[in-house]
């Protein structure tokens, strides 16, 4: 027989008990390295500092190249703050930083640019994406524009996932999902992993060259609408216009599928409701999973690692932020999200000075959850590395009132040998890289032309950026507007005339790509 003890033996025992916890709370309060007893209020996040170069030293760091907009390379470009054992405000100096070796040969040009353009051409081409599948149900009419692509898993049926814009008649905005395979032209000992050859019917869509198509019929994204509560004056009327644009998609550092986009409207939707409390053109993130479904039942069947995937981060609409308050813009457009190698999020805000507002430099911030931001991290002693001029008088009209902007997502890169068995990420071998565009309007203040750069960063705190490519890049088969082709061309000799040749026969010499 099982025998209980009556309730009244445990009467003397928890009486006494419950005295003492009584007794230490009045006695010797409660420990602030206690949070199960109490919770604290987190502090409010500190108010970014915002020295200005000139009044660091008497003597400022050397100017902007006024040719290229950004600082001459090779011997400056960022500093380190040096303090002595006994420094103070008035006796900290800048330092160039040691050379790291890793990094040589991102100060390396072994190609010359074009004397007229001022551009670099690499050998890479531009190769052209059709959101048209094989065997089309009915014949397809509408126009894709600005792709944003992720490569899927290893064990995925296809290669990449892709999100498009369609072209509307303007009173609304449209996107659309496909899987997607890349095909490649010529022998299979050029082809990179996972590619297949060209089909006639692949040749006739990307042209000669090969490229990127649809695997099935591209899939409207329906995205929670987005009441723009901030829309006055001249952008009242945006508020009419439904539908997110400028979609970027991407990994998160814990493997997450993300979605950033510009959105507001007004219609009703079945889905929750994301009231914009910051912009009137805001930025929104959401995991593609909760959009594409098929998505998640990818990343649940892994052969190697069985789960139902990462959690999600963002399962909803979350609208992004900038702190303080002071520094939000009416329109907030092509911010840059990277993540360090412990899964850490940040979202790069602008790359300069920007006339007519309150944001001076370079700006990012750390993502700390529900779209909630610390305050700008960039250290407050460092040197900006580029401008934005104001039109000079006698200046070049093909080359003056240039404006930066953020423009593809970051890659993490490891700067060593591919083949090397030894290589090992590292502070000091990784870095950051993302393309940037410098852009030109016409005299409408519409986009002429998008001239494309390279940034690189740290890959750990405190993320200084390193360099910036001092030349425009341009593809094997591109061609910069604003140049005669004989400009364009110049100085590539034979090769130059061997990609002339190709373009010919439709291999797609192309101007920049527009991208608002």
């Amino acid at each position: 027989m099982i025998y209980f003890p009556p309730l009244r033996r445990l009467l003397l025992p928890a009486t006494i008990f419950l005295a003492v916890v009584v007794f230490y709370r009045s006695s010797f309060g409660i420990s602030s390295s206690l949070p199960s007893f109490v919770l604290h209020p987190p502090p409010p996040p500190p108010e970014g500092i915002r020295i200005p170069i000139t009044d660091i030293q008497p003597e400022p760091l050397p100017a902007a190249n006024a040719t290229a907009n950004h600082i001459p390379p090779a011997s400056k470009f960022f500093y380190d703050l040096y303090e002595g054992a006994n420094a103070s405000n008035a006796t900290k100096i800048y330092l160039k930083p040691i050379d790291n070796p890793a990094l040589q040969i991102l100060w390396q040009c072994p190609v010359k640019a074009n004397r007229y353009t001022n551009h670099i051409r690499i050998s890479a081409i531009v190769r052209n994406i059709t959101q048209i599948p094989p065997d089309p149900l009915k014949p397809e009419k509408r126009i894709f524009w600005n792709p944003t692509i992720i490569s899927l898993p290893y064990w995925a049926e296809n290669q990449y996932l892709v999100v498009s814009r369609i072209v509307t008649d303007g009173n609304h905005q449209e996107n659309v999902i496909c899987e997607a395979n890349l095909c490649y032209v010529g022998s299979a000992e050029d082809a990179k992993p996972g590619e297949k050859p060209c089909t006639e019917d692949d040749l006739k869509l990307l042209g000669p060259a090969g490229g990127m198509r649809c695997a099935s019929p591209p899939i409207s994204l329906n995205v929670p609408p987005t009441p723009a509560e901030q829309c006055f004056g001249k952008f009242q009327t945006y508020v009419d216009v439904p539908g997110f644009h400028d979609p970027r998609i991407f990994w998160s550092g814990k493997g997450e599928p993300l979605m950033m986009v510009n959105t507001q409207s007004v219609l009703p939707s079945p889905l929750p409701r994301a009231e914009s409390r910051y912009a009137c053109f805001g930025l929104w993130m959401i995991d593609l999973r909760t959009l594409h479904p098929p998505l998640q039942n990818l990343l649940a069947s892994s052969p190697r690692y069985p789960s139902l995937g990462p959690l999600k981060s963002y399962p909803t609409l979350t609208e992004l932020t900038r702190n303080p308050p002071s520094t939000r813009a009416t329109i907030e457009k092509n911010w840059l999200p990277f993540f360090t190698a412990n899964g850490e999020s940040y979202i790069h805000y602008d790359l300069s000075h920007h006339k007519n507002t309150s944001i001076r430099g370079r700006t990012f911030a750390k993502l700390l959850g529900n779209g909630f931001t610390t305050t700008n991290l960039t250290e407050p002693l460092e040197f900006p590395c580029l401008i934005d001029e104001d039109d000079k008088e006698g200046a070049d009209p093909v080359t003056k009132g240039g404006t930066w902007h953020q423009a593809t997502n970051s890659l993490r890169l490891i700067l060593c040998n591919r083949t090397d068995p030894t290589c090992k990420s590292t502070n000091d071998n990784t870095v950051f890289f993302a393309v940037i565009h410098r852009k030109f309007p016409n005299y409408l203040h519409l986009p002429l032309r998008y001239e494309r750069f390279f940034m690189v960063w740290q890959a750990v705190p405190p993320f200084r950026v390193l360099g910036v490519s001092k030349h425009p890049v341009l593809m094997a088969n591109e061609t910069a507007s604003g140049w005669t082709e004989k400009e364009n061309w110049d100085g590539d000799g034979e090769k130059g005339g061997l990609v002339m040749e190709k373009g010919g026969k439709g291999h797609g010499r192309i101007h920049h790509h527009h991208r608002r």
